[in-house]
């Protein structure tokens, strides 16, 4: 039987460029994968990759803007989860990149060590795990 492996979240982007540099710099992925269409002499799509971890950016047209989960509904409060082993290590690490926190980290009330930044177009990605028992 096939094994279902990870799942690749797909953000729209204002700017696709301005993007790749925020996931380089503030949170340490590596492009993956960057292409456009055929005739089209800008990319306009990327995976950006950090471990077994990818995200898929893409700026579809100008007047088509990111629409972060938190942006429809309070409760819709991350647009991606992202499992780490050692969250404490990690928020020392985007602290000294200076990747912008939207909350700092802590042991939450629904059972996770756990911090959440947010990106360059507004989503909101909680690093954590579920904490000891």
């Amino acid at each position: 039987m096939p094994t279902l492996h990870s799942i690749v979240p797909f953000f729209i982007v204002d700017n696709l460029q301005s993007s790749l540099d925020f996931y380089q710099s503030k949170l340490g992925f590596e492009i993956e994968h960057k292409g456009g269409a055929d005739g089209v002499s800008e990319d306009f799509w990327a995976m950006v990759r950090r471990d077994g971890v990818m995200v898929m950016l893409k700026a579809i047209a100008p007047e088509i803007h990111p629409q972060p989960n938190h942006s429809r509904h309070e409760w819709a409060a991350w647009d991606a989860y992202i499992y780490t082993s050692d969250p404490d290590s990690l928020y020392q690490e985007y602290v000294g990149r200076a990747a912008p926190m939207h909350k700092h980290l802590k042991d939450t009330t629904d059972g996770l060590r756990a911090f959440e930044i947010i990106d360059n177009n507004g989503y909101v990605l909680c690093f954590g795990r579920p904490r000891e028992l």
